[in-house]
């Protein structure tokens, strides 16, 4: 039964999971969706059993499927691994960022990864978050950087995949700013679902007067314009506070944590990746 299982029908079946929907995991893999959606049909004819529940919400792993799955990239890891060593090829490690943090905080960490394990090659990707979980969770990345709070991966208010570990490797300080003589209303925010909008939305809750705009950078240039106050990280505020173009105000936002993710089924390929990241 395994002889007919294909490696490429199992990177569509990780794909399919982690994304919820043949569509999305066809975008993720490069591929047309009736190639994805032909790759689940020929693993479930080879296994003999039905990995997806198809519903009009997208597909949902069945019982098998989820045992398949926790097995099925540590299979993909494996054959990688044996690749490696039948032709001599340098390993090769994916890192994706959010958006946000890719200018600011990635490159100390490739950096760092670049100097314990210079015989790997690495790749680095930026993306939104929940695209950045999906291309974990679906084995296209290694591993990510983002910002979250609490002890568990999803605290800051998002959902995570399940099986998702991690590892918090710096502290990410929020200001809450304004210009000296400017407006401290409008609270000047991000769009939904940004990391820093979601602290906002913890800190203030929905009652604080808003206005929201477009990015993190265009908050901070608002508020340095005295059109209202904002809620900034650490890395996104330059000089500001310390040349006076921008005061901070009293607020009760916490510290968030620079997290790396990675998926748990992964972790012992990965051990020595994780080893050299968690150094930075």
């Amino acid at each position: 039964m395994l002889a007919r299982v294909e490696l490429r029908h199992l990177r569509g079946f990780v794909a399919v999971a982690a994304s919820g929907s043949v569509t999305a995991a066809a975008n993720d893999l490069g591929l047309a969706p009736a190639s994805v959606s032909e790759q689940v049909r020929r693993l479930e004819a080879a296994l003999g059993v039905t990995l997806f529940e198809r519903t009009p919400r997208g597909m949902r792993l069945t019982e098998p499927g989820g045992v398949l799955l926790a097995r099925a990239q540590g299979l993909l890891d494996h054959a990688d691994e044996v690749r490696r060593a039948v032709t001599g090829a340098r390993r090769r490690v994916r890192i994706g960022a959010l958006e946000m943090l890719a200018a600011a905080k990635l490159p100390a960490v490739i950096r760092r990864l670049a100097q314990r394990r210079p015989d790997l090659d690495v790749g680095v990707e930026s993306l939104t978050r929940q695209a950045l979980l999906e291309a974990v969770a679906g084995g296209r990345l290694d591993a990510a950087l983002l910002l979250d709070l609490g002890d568990r991966v999803g605290g800051l208010g998002f959902d995570r995949p399940a099986g998702m570990d991690h590892l918090d490797l710096d502290e990410v300080r929020l200001s809450l700013v304004a210009a000296p003589d400017g407006d401290r209303e409008p609270l000047l925010v991000s769009p939904p679902g940004c990391s820093i909008r979601l602290a906002a939305d913890q800190v203030f809750g929905a009652g604080t007067p808003r206005r929201e705009l477009t990015s993190i950078a265009t908050a901070r240039e608002w508020s340095r314009q005295g059109l209202g106050a904002a809620l900034l990280p650490d890395f996104a505020l330059g000089s500001d506070l310390d040349t006076g173009v921008l005061v901070e105000l009293e607020s009760r936002a916490p510290a968030l944590a620079l997290r790396l993710v990675w998926m748990r089924e992964r972790e012992p390929s990965l051990r020595d990746v994780l080893y050299a990241l968690s150094a930075v």
